[in-house]
């Protein structure tokens, strides 16, 4: 079983493998994320799509308190280790790490950092699940496709500063998943986006066979 818990903008808490996993745990600041560092249970591993503020967010804290690893790009991950993380794993984009049952594997994405931005994909062998992190749409995405065959899709809406819901409606179509959830909007005004919307823009170009799964900031998904 996979257990998605939206944490308010891109951060989620996702159960897989046996694995407790934290992707971009924006938790202190984010105005929509309804828990708190020390209501978290046990995190095994921290993936890290960036070093924007709101996605790097509270990673160090977390995992010095959990002990976890912290995955990302190599200079992510190796600012996370000067700042006294002891389990630091940098990989880059198109590398794969597995830990125990699970696989965590880099993927391009089109965003500003001096670093390189990426998504993820975490798998336990049967189904993954893809977080786009910061991006517009790109049409490598069919390899994202090709590749690792995600059950789930975490895509942002927000517009601005990522693709807004015609691009995340296109990018669905170009990865096919099972389960579409959207992201990283409404946390500030300038993202602000009606998911209704990113529904109605997958109608009009006619994409089938897609569950749109729209939760609320604490609300879990199971697959």
């Amino acid at each position: 079983m996979i257990s998605i818990k939206w944490l308010g903008h891109a951060a989620f808490e996702i159960g897989i493998a046996g694995k407790r996993v934290l992707v971009d745990p924006f938790l202190t600041d984010n105005p929509m994320c309804p828990v708190k560092l020390e209501d978290l249970n046990l995190v095994d591993v921290i993936v890290i799509t960036h070093e924007h503020g709101d996605h790097f967010g509270d990673s160090v804290k977390i995992a010095k308190k959990h002990n976890a690893k912290i995955v990302s790009v190599y200079e992510t991950a190796n600012k996370a280790a000067t700042q006294g993380v002891q389990d630091c794993i940098g990989m880059n984009i198109g590398g794969t790490v597995k830990i125990d049952g699970l696989s965590i594997s880099l993927t391009p994405a089109i965003h500003s950092m001096s670093s390189n931005p990426c998504g993820v994909v975490l798998s336990d062998g049967k189904n993954s699940v893809y977080h786009a992190g910061d991006t517009t749409v790109f049409q490598d995405m069919k390899l994202i496709r090709l590749l690792y065959k995600p059950s789930i899709a975490l895509l942002p809406i927000g517009g601005f500063y990522t693709m807004g819901p015609r691009e995340a409606a296109i990018a669905t179509a170009l990865i096919k998943p099972k389960i579409v959830i959207p992201m990283h909007y409404n946390t500030f005004d300038v993202i602000r986006q009606d998911p209704e919307e990113f529904k109605r823009e997958l109608r009009k170009i006619k994409v089938r066979g897609v569950k749109v799964v729209v939760l609320k900031p604490g609300e879990v998904f199971e697959l």
